[in-house]
């Protein structure tokens, strides 16, 4: 404890300044014989103060360590220092993982610049628990997990007037985007595939309403069109949610003499080898097998697939840091894209 010297230069043996990490603003002007108000925009950098008296205040706090009380700089900012992470409620067992890892790299980014995590669930066609959340002004910005053709919580998000960042891309004007490449890397996974000799390539696609899987039909589509190759109607098969859906679509494309099954994400792959194993195909040798993701769900498959390698905690970092700056009044680009690898296994050779 160190005792208070009044401005009549005596010790004031009613006050006493703790050191620990109870010390408040309150002890800070009393410490220096000024109003809290004053403390408090030394702090926030905002409102009228002298130079002198703000090296004063600012001195005082890195004597003693202090760091202001979450609340009582949020109430100084009018800020709640909150971040909603809001992913999709209807995503599947095997997608949680990516949204888990996500989640992950907002957690770390949002931690170092004092921000917390409030998490809510979306859906396609509900916008009740977010539209809560803003109302009750809970957050100072919102991270969107997925995005859609016709996106409700997006058109919720810009009549709200909150500053949000999307995972993923959006054909909306003004929506800050960050994503991987997708178009790009399925494009250059498929033309490596061509430049093997595969002519024949069937694409099992998941609910094309979701905009990964438009973007990842798309630089599908792109390679096959640079090497002059026509897609083939019978060997393209899309929306399919269910397990009895994508072994169909495997069935059909062997009926078709497919030589390699692309599968559009980790979930479609996983089940099309299951399929294959099943029925006796054997791979790489009778048909190549390829996804657009690669996830530990494809960890234990006895032949190692081709795919494409993503990092969901560096874009969920990405994005934080985003909704950051824009919370801030920073600039920043409209639309980031993040790397990705190419990953050549036995699957393909």
């Amino acid at each position: 404890m160190d005792k208070f010297i009044n401005n009549t230069g005596k010790e004031d043996k009613n006050i006493e300044i703790s050191r620990d990490s109870s010390y408040t603003i309150a002890d800070i002007a009393r410490e220096l014989g000024v109003s809290k108000t004053t403390v408090s925009r030394a702090i926030s950098g905002k409102g009228r103060i002298s130079e002198k008296t703000r090296d004063r205040v600012l001195n005082l706090i890195e004597e003693n360590n202090y760091r202001p009380n979450p609340m009582a700089k949020g109430l100084a900012n009018q800020r709640t220092y909150n971040i909603c992470w809001a992913m999709p409620g209807d995503s599947t067992i095997t997608e949680l993982p990516f949204f888990q890892r996500c989640l992950l790299g907002i957690v770390e980014r949002a931690a170092s610049n004092d921000y917390d995590i409030l998490i809510s669930m979306t859906y396609e066609e509900n916008t009740i628990q977010l539209s809560r959340i803003l109302d009750n002004r809970k957050v100072d910005g919102v991270i969107l997990g997925r995005t859609l053709t016709r996106d409700r919580n997006i058109a919720l998000l810009k009549e709200k007037g909150i500053p949000f960042v999307v995972i993923g891309t959006s054909d909306e004007e003004d929506v800050v985007q960050v994503d991987n490449d997708h178009v790009k890397a399925c494009r250059e996974l498929t033309d490596i595939l061509i430049l093997k000799g595969i002519r024949r390539i069937a694409l099992i696609g998941g609910n094309m309403n979701h905009t990964v899987n438009r973007s990842r039909y798309e630089g599908f589509e792109e390679a096959l069109h640079s090497r002059n190759i026509n897609p083939d109607p019978n060997l393209v098969y899309l929306n399919n949610e269910k397990n009895e859906e994508i072994e169909r679509a495997v069935d059909n494309a062997l009926m078709h003499n497919t030589e390699c099954i692309m599968c559009m994400d980790d979930r479609i792959c996983a089940t099309t080898v299951h399929k294959l194993k099943g029925d006796g195909v054997i791979i790489p040798e009778e048909v190549k097998v390829a996804s657009f993701y690669n996830s530990s769900l494809l960890n234990d498959v006895k032949t190692p697939i081709t795919t494409l390698q993503y990092d969901p905690k560096e874009l969920g970092n990405s994005a934080c840091e985003t909704l950051l700056k824009l919370i801030n009044g920073e600039e920043t680009e409209l639309k980031r894209m993040l790397g990705y690898e190419v990953l050549l296994k036995g699957s393909t050779q």
